[in-house]
């Protein structure tokens, strides 16, 4: 399988394709690319049944496909959990190149990897790492826009964009992070926070990419 086919299984089963069917929108947004593109490419991939397409209702993942996308993204959280941890990658960096590993890092290696790892749920960033039969937890979260002002939680997942990863980690908030919402400024203003007994600023939009444990 080509790494272009493999992005789009990935990122199907990412909108949730085990479940339900995803629209073409939804693909064409996530990947950047046209809805010709799309349309194009699910029709090479139910050929090669990884998907079920149906025109106007969206796409769902085979059995072959979900395998296919369970592998890749165990992969990628896998790597990302051992650039960080081992060789001191930001969490941007460590993203990058765990784009570029899944794809050519055979089962065997990841499975020792893994195992080196010593078998860790999550990646660096907050994602469940899938077990190699596909299995994994996925806690339930929301986002600090979705919390009142003066609750507390703790940090437990960011969105993986790359701005974004920096942004956080330049202010110092980390995966496990004791965070209490203090106030949302005016029209979608800046969220005030306070991350381990400091206060800091969030934009609007970089806070509703923050996600804390749902009580």
């Amino acid at each position: 399988m080509t790494r272009n086919k493999e992005d789009y299984i990935k990122e199907i089963y990412k909108l949730g394709g085990a479940e339900q069917q995803v629209n073409n929108k939804q693909i064409a947004e996530i990947l950047n690319v046209s809805p010709a593109s799309v349309t194009e490419m699910l029709g090479k991939l139910q050929k090669e049944e990884l998907i079920v397409y149906e025109p106007y209702k969206g796409t769902k993942l085979t059995e072959e496909g979900m395998k296919a996308a369970v592998t890749l993204l165990r992969g990628h959280r896998l790597w990302e959990v051992f650039l960080i941890e081992h060789l001191g990658y930001t969490w941007s960096e460590a993203h990058e190149d765990a784009e570029r590993l899944e794809h050519v890092a055979p089962a065997r290696l990841i499975d020792r990897l893994e195992k080196y790892l010593d078998y860790p749920a999550f990646c660096p960033h907050g994602n469940a790492i899938p077990q190699a039969d596909g299995k994994m937890r996925i806690p339930k979260l929301k986002s600090l826009v979705e919390m009142q002002a003066g609750e507390s939680s703790t940090i437990r997942r960011v969105t993986e964009e790359n701005d974004l990863m920096d942004y956080l980690q330049e202010l110092g908030i980390h995966i496990g992070s004791k965070v209490v919402v203090e106030e949302f400024g005016a029209c979608e203003g800046p969220v005030t926070i306070r991350v381990d007994n400091t206060q800091k600023q969030l934009s609007y939009k970089a806070a509703g990419m923050v996600y804390v444990d749902e009580k």
